[in-house]
């Protein structure tokens, strides 16, 4: 039985009690009038009235009990929704001697109840509701935690959201938050006359970006799939077939490490603009984060953390070389050579692979000594062309790529670039990224041939990105956890339920 503890056992023979007395515990077909927030917005105007109530006004309204107090023959309580909490105030007059004795045996704190009445204050100045009818929606079974010290275990507030949010109403804005983040980058993309799209969530191939996939065996095929780590190549088919302006809002999947920044699934938008530059795509993600702190009412200075993310000038830009030597202190002579590069990470205490090429060395001195130190909002462009293998080259350099990230507090936010056409050079890159999978890396892109013949068909020039949702939420919401903005993130399994904390 899963319900057996004591407390659970005794709000169980409630349940049973309140059934012989003719209440079904869990009843339907209960309306309200109004939120605990349009009650208190409709009636204010008691406050200014002698007596200060309305007897002649009625209301519904329904909400978990958090708090009660019987005091005799009435009662005090305050009930939640989604919106607030209300005060109640009921007493054996108001709802009957016989009902109030059973209330007060039967119905708890955790309760839903549904209370009709009218709008007064009390002598503390508070506007409440005077219960005239009570009646229980549904019976909870399992205690809340205790309230003064709440629900604090993160663990145990990860794995029970639904818990979390009945004990922690800060949690129920930041998705309301959320929620509003992506409704109004949809409505940013659509105004523009961009096509929201939905591309296949399971790949023949794994490929999209440098991940390792998660596998899955369709059964009556009799062929492995690929939950997607990317969108990108389906996309840049539909740019192929004809469609100019895309965008998909959707889930991502990459079988890699749980960490602050780092879900094994994760929301991404993914959108791909034809004959546009990723010099426009940079505009466009800038005006996009001028909409998002209007719409969500923030100021041009926001705090995160310990630090202050400041958008009131323009995004700064650099390039990827430059930052090593600017912002990362690399002296400019040692970003020359492989061997510079590996003598000096050596002489720092850094181990770095000797083989590894020019630029992914470069990539190992941004991780080390950049991107923590990118606070305001910084474009970083023209990345090297190995570590970007879907990306254009610059015309006047091929060992560049026409490629910028966004790194805002530290961390990156969006991946965006001239997206390669030339079907023979997307060819022998995807050639180059197998022999680096059979030299061992796991996260180098498969061939992809049908989509090599998709260019072969013709891709107009298109410069694309991609936008992690769950961080930008993060960053928008003072969260400084990527679980804190995922209503149910992934989690290690518990080996022994019985050993789980419920901090009750």
């Amino acid at each position: 039985m899963i319900f057996d503890n004591q407390y659970e056992k005794q709000r169980i023979e409630k349940a049973e009690a309140l059934r012989e007395l003719g209440k079904n515990p869990y009843t339907h077909n209960i309306k309200k009038d109004s939120t605990t927030e349009e009650f208190k917005k409709c009636y204010e105007y008691v406050r200014d009235s002698d007596p200060m109530r309305d007897e002649n006004k009625e209301n519904t309204v329904i909400g978990r009990i958090k708090f009660l107090r019987h005091m005799g023959k009435a009662a005090f309580a305050k009930i939640e929704d989604e919106r607030g909490l209300l005060q109640i105030y009921f007493s054996k007059q108001s709802i009957g001697e016989d009902w109030f004795n059973s209330v007060k045996k039967l119905i708890e704190v955790g309760d839903i109840i549904s209370v009709t009445g009218f709008p007064f204050v009390t002598k503390t100045g508070e506007l409440s509701l005077n219960v005239k009818k009570l009646e229980l929606a549904t019976k909870s079974i399992t205690p809340l935690p205790e309230k003064f010290h709440g629900l604090t275990d993160k663990e145990l507030r990860y794995r029970k959201r639904y818990l979390d949010m009945i004990m922690n109403p800060k949690v129920k804005e930041t998705f309301k938050i959320r929620s509003k983040i992506v409704s109004t980058i949809r409505h940013f993309f659509e105004e523009r006359s961009f096509l929201e799209v939905e591309t296949p969530m399971m790949h023949p191939i794994a490929g999209g970006a440098n991940a390792k996939p998660f596998v899955t065996h369709h059964n009556a095929l009799g062929i492995d799939r690929y939950l997607r780590i990317a969108p990108e190549l389906y996309l840049k088919r539909l740019v192929v077939g004809g469609f100019e302006a895309v965008f998909e809002i959707n889930r991502n999947f990459r079988n890699e490490g749980i960490d602050l920044t780092h879900n094994p699934e994760f929301t991404m938008i993914e959108f791909y603009w034809a004959y546009h530059t990723y010099h426009d795509l940079m505009d466009l993600t800038e005006e996009m984060f001028t909409v998002l702190l209007k719409k969500l009412k923030l100021p041009a200075k926001i705090p995160y953390g310990e630090i202050e993310i400041d958008f009131s000038e323009k995004f700064q830009k650099i390039s990827y070389k430059d930052s090593l030597i600017e912002i990362g202190g690399v002296p400019a002579e040692v970003v020359e050579t492989k061997e510079g590069i590996l003598a000096y990470l050596k002489s720092r205490g850094e181990e770095a692979n000797a083989k590894l090429s020019l630029g992914k060395l470069y990539e190992e001195l941004f991780d080390l000594y950049v991107e923590a130190k990118l606070i305001n909002p910084t474009f970083i462009i023209d990345y090297p062309i190995e570590i970007s293998p879907l990306a254009r080259r610059k015309d006047d350099n091929p060992d560049i790529a026409e490629r910028f990230e966004l790194f805002m507090a530290g961390r990156e936010i969006a991946n965006g670039f001239n997206e390669l056409n030339d079907p023979i050079d997307q060819y022998n890159r995807f050639k180059s990224q197998l022999d680096a999978k059979d030299a061992g890396d796991d996260e180098a892109h498969e061939m992809d041939e049908d989509y090599v013949r998709a260019l072969g068909y013709g891709l107009p020039p298109t410069a694309g990105q991609g936008l992690g949702i769950d961080r930008l939420t993060m960053l928008l919401t003072n969260e400084q956890s990527i679980r804190d903005v995922i209503l149910f993130p992934a989690m290690k399994p518990i080996n022994d339920n019985n050993n789980e904390k419920e901090n009750n």
